[in-house]
């Protein structure tokens, strides 16, 4: 007999995406690995909102996770195109590589 769905396991799916995120943006070797990263801990933030929305049964957390999605979006276009233009004047995607702001 299968058990139901509830909250929790959500929320512990949320938490391990959000570990996992931590881990991949504190790993810090890649900058595509990074952007992954973040997107992974913006996918934990939805989880959370759209379990929370079902569980209270409003959707005020529905509609705030589509403009998560949407910043995510945003982001992950601009921080692409930041990294081809880095990568066309460097030749490297390493962030311990890049020093552009250094004097």
């Amino acid at each position: 007999m299968l058990h139901p769905i509830t909250t929790t396991h959500y929320l512990v799916l949320g938490a391990a995406l959000l570990a996992i995120g931590t881990i991949g943006v504190l790993a810090r070797r890649n900058i595509v690995v990074i952007l992954m990263a973040i997107e992974l801990i913006l996918n934990a933030v939805n989880i959370n909102l759209i379990a929370f929305s079902h569980h209270l049964g409003q959707v005020h957390g529905q509609v705030f996770a589509i403009f998560v999605i949407t910043v995510a979006v945003a982001e992950a276009a601009v921080g692409l195109g930041i990294l081809i233009a880095l990568f066309r004047t460097r030749s490297t995607v390493q962030a311990d590589e890049i020093n552009l702001l250094k004097w």
